[in-house]
């Protein structure tokens, strides 16, 4: 049992990029240009599929989910971020700490789950594409993007909760530009054995599984790929997935190997730079990677675009 008598803190000091204050409008130019590029890249995709009844599919409609998630991932982080190198201040309050720790880890699970559906949905469309139509049903697409959503809900409010419970005494640092849980849960004075098991058990099952799932989904693709005759027929069927294998290849490469390998050599500025690829650029670049792999996007954009110009 911890003493009840432990002060908890009000607020906690996010170190962040850089300690030097010549850095901070340099950093602040930087990423707050990467925010609006990650606006304006997501915001009219979504549009766009919304509006565009050629673009109502299964497809499109995870895009559009993944899109929607982005913009919330990169909005939890980067306008504290932002403040705080323009006011050359650290300080982030208690109850604004674990907002943010909620919402990272309600929208990353989130993400990683749509990629995971984005996969399989691939899979069905190459490896049993005359199946298709009813295993990738409106009513199947609604409930796979239910299930991602609300496993991520579920997540980030287990974490939060036992979190919570924890007594914070007189370290107050967090060795990140965000608050990370894996951060504050080394800051508690409280026994932390329960909160890290289960951080690694949940990281293994919304990291590890979905991942061999994917990956699993892209061995059978290849290899129905391989089989199709013509060459054409080959690059048709690999381009319909392109995009996706692009985007995760660049999440996972940023998030799961590149933090990994910082936190096994103990450097908090090397995990804080792997965040920053997972958590802020691979948003950013995510719809570009999209609209410039695919036609329909490109043209739906035009359209999308020339009717707001019209208007």
């Amino acid at each position: 049992m911890e003493p009840e008598n432990q002060t908890r803190v009000s607020e906690f000091l996010l170190l962040g990029l850089s300690e030097k204050p010549e850095q901070h409008l340099p950093l602040f130019g930087f990423f707050l240009g990467m925010y609006i590029v990650t606006a304006i890249g997501n915001i009219p995709i979504m549009l766009a599929i919304v509006s565009d009844s050629h673009l109502h599919t299964p497809m499109y409609f995870f895009l559009a989910n993944l899109s929607l998630v982005d913009i919330c991932l990169a909005t939890t982080l980067v306008p504290k971020m932002l403040v705080n190198l323009l006011t050359h201040k650290k300080a982030i309050s208690y109850a604004g700490c674990f907002a943010q720790m909620y919402f990272f880890m309600f929208f990353v699970c989130t993400d990683t789950l749509l990629l995971t559906v984005m996969a399989y949905d691939r899979f069905v469309a190459i490896c049993h594409p005359l199946h298709y139509v009813t295993k990738m049903n409106p009513q199947i697409c609604g409930l796979l993007v239910l299930m991602a959503w609300t496993f991520g809900l579920l997540n980030s409010i287990l974490q939060l909760l036992m979190v919570m419970r924890l007594s914070f005494c007189k370290e107050y640092e967090i060795s990140h530009f965000f608050c990370d849980i894996s951060e504050v849960i080394k800051l508690s004075c409280s026994d932390t054995l329960i909160n890290m098991i289960l951080l690694y058990f949940m990281t293994g099952l919304i990291g590890v599984l979905p991942f061999t799932v994917i990956l699993l989904s892209y061995t059978q693709i290849c290899s129905s790929i391989l089989r199709i005759p013509s060459s054409r027929g080959k690059y048709k069927a690999f381009s319909t997935c392109g995009s996706h294998l692009s985007v995760v290849s660049l999440f996972y490469g940023t998030g799961f190997g590149e933090y990994l390998s910082s936190s096994g050599t103990h450097s908090s500025w090397k995990a804080s730079v792997a965040s920053v690829m997972y958590s802020v650029v691979t948003p950013m670049l995510n719809p570009f990677i999209y609209s410039l792999r695919n036609k329909d996007i490109k043209e739906s954009l035009r359209r999308f675009i020339s009717r707001l110009s019209f208007s």
